[in-house]
């Protein structure tokens, strides 16, 4: 399938696009307006943080409003639109998966934030002020270690670990159910398995043999995790694919159905309102009043 949005590196975002810098900490009030689309993909993680201000931030038709006292988590591969702010000060850390881990081959340091690569957690985590004075002094630590001549990535990548760290034992104290780490991991491989493969349109025996566990414990993480089942999982992602292709392209019905592997387009369509309560052309018509079209 030919990717419809443009996927931009961290380079972009500082009006370098041929740079491979892998980190970057950048604050509101210093840094220049990046050269991309208002609507756009990342190849990495971002974390915005608001100190005074708001915002209106978009996530794959998922609309929240960023309050001072808060971070604003957007990954990898979410389609994702700054819609408008208001005199803001704070800023942005940028970081690739391979900054973060930096030499380390297992993921699982990263699959255990619950907060990252989470389609069923909010993005945007407001904080107490003593608790966000906590955070903003290892944000300052961070911008003092970049902004050295000398400047050392091991030492960044330990405060990024820090500042992340911090962030989900906040997040563990404010939920009354901790999720099983071993699960988050499990779902988090799933997600990834499903990501590359959710074209084809597969069951979830697939997935469950690819991560060589039972379907029923599949389900049993899927469940703990999202409360959702592994197959309205896998669905609500195809779902997500045709609301993108809906929205900025001009495939037919018919087109994306079959681009989608769906059997024929009316079951397309009946799966299409089962999960969104619109049928396509309602959507469509919908979200181009909403969203620019290509």
């Amino acid at each position: 399938m030919k990717e419809i949005f443009t996927h931009y590196n961290i380079g972009h975002f500082i009006n370098q696009p041929a740079n491979p810098t892998e980190f970057e900490i950048l604050r509101f009030e210093k840094m220049e307006e990046p050269n991309v689309d208002d609507i756009h993909k990342h190849s990495f993680y971002e974390i915005l943080w608001t100190e005074k201000g708001k915002s209106k931030q978009i996530i794959d038709y998922n609309e929240y409003e960023v309050n001072p006292n808060s971070l604003f988590f957007i990954s990898p591969n979410q389609v994702h639109q700054f819609e408008e702010w208001k005199s803001l000060t704070g800023g942005t850390i940028l970081f690739t998966e391979d900054f973060y881990l930096l030499n380390r081959i297992n993921k699982s340091t990263l699959f255990e934030l619950s907060f990252l690569d989470n389609l069923y957690s909010n993005p945007c985590i407001e904080f107490t002020e003593k608790e966000f004075s906590d955070i903003l002094s290892l944000i300052h630590q961070i911008e003092i270690e970049h902004n050295r001549k000398d400047r050392n990535p091991t030492i960044i990548q330990a405060y990024l670990h820090i500042l992340l760290a911090q962030v989900q034992r906040n997040t563990d104290s404010k939920t009354n159910n901790v999720i099983s780490k071993k699960y988050l991991i499990q779902f988090k491989e799933f997600k990834e398995v499903l990501e590359k493969n959710f074209i084809e349109n597969n069951t979830a025996k697939f997935y469950a043999d690819r991560l060589h566990i039972s379907q029923h414990h599949l389900n049993l993480i899927c469940k703990e995790i999202s409360n959702k089942t592994a197959t309205e999982i896998i669905r609500a992602r195809s779902i997500l694919e045709a609301k993108r292709l809906l929205t900025f392209t001009n495939k037919t019905i018919s087109e994306i159905a079959f681009e989608l592997n769906f059997t024929d387009s009316s079951y397309f369509a009946k799966t299409f309102k089962s999960v969104t309560k619109q049928t396509p052309l309602e959507f469509k018509s919908e979200m181009s009043d909403k969203y620019r079209t290509r």
